[in-house]
């Protein structure tokens, strides 16, 4: 657990943050659209209800697009702006940053919704912090990953599944090596890991909120936690005491 979220990356760390944040996606994804009646990651979709709306002259119906958009967006700009002032100050933090702002965003989602709910203002806020938080985790998953995964949509998961699968069945009638094409099955297993950890994800925060509530985004909040928690603290303790560092 302490490693997971740390600055010096290995294979199997990507890969556990990986399905960690891609279940956590999956859950707020579904739970969130039971909780307020809209997805939050599917910004084509989005985009392409701007275009619709825009063409119909549906100007409020646009103006709510663009209170996912906008936030979104900005989740990403937040998650890159984290990053890299955590880099610029040498902290090994640096990807726990975000993360733990994620948790406490959650946190703050969970706690308003179940004081306020079924507020029209609660919902009029809920919205855009469920995108700022869907763009701030996928930009952190992108900068850690160098853009190898994505969390909060599978779209490209299942591209590049149907790639690598091409890749695989495809028939070498000649077994010169150059030209040769051959599957990576180590991107092939990580993308299925990614797809299952959604799925499951998502069918757990159907369940949960259906159930519980929007209080169930706390137990996220809480892994979220506990995977920034360990970076954070010894960057904490390292700069209370210069001496350990040396």
């Amino acid at each position: 657990m302490k490693t997971i979220a740390a600055s010096e990356r290995t294979g199997a760390a990507d890969t556990l943050l990986g399905m960690a944040l891609t279940f956590i996606a999956g859950a707020i994804n579904a739970g969130g659209f039971l909780a307020v009646g809209q997805y939050t990651s599917h910004m084509s979709g989005i985009l392409s209800s701007m275009a619709d709306n825009l063409a119909l002259g549906s100007v409020t119906l646009v103006a709510v697009g663009l209170a996912a958009f906008v936030p979104f967006v900005s989740g990403a700009a937040c998650s890159a702006m984290l990053i890299n002032w955590g880099r610029r100050h040498h902290l090994g933090s640096r990807y726990a940053l975000p993360l733990m702002l994620e948790a406490v965003l959650l946190c703050i989602f969970g706690v308003l919704g179940w004081m306020a709910h079924p507020s029209p203002r609660f919902f009029a806020g809920a919205i855009p912090l469920l995108c700022f938080i869907m763009g701030l985790q996928n930009a952190t998953v992108t900068k850690i990953s160098g853009a190898r995964m994505r969390t909060t949509h599978v779209t490209g998961i299942v591209t590049d599944i149907g790639i690598e699968l091409g890749k695989l069945l495809y028939w070498n009638r000649s077994r010169n090596l150059e030209g040769l094409v051959m599957a990576d099955r180590e991107k092939l297993r990580l993308l299925l890991l990614l797809l299952g950890s959604f799925l499951t994800g998502g069918v757990t925060g159907a369940i949960g909120f259906s159930h519980l509530g929007f209080l169930f985004s706390l137990p996220f909040s809480l892994l979220l936690v506990l995977l920034a928690g360990p970076p954070l603290a010894e960057d904490f303790i390292g700069h209370a005491n210069p001496s350990q560092t040396r």
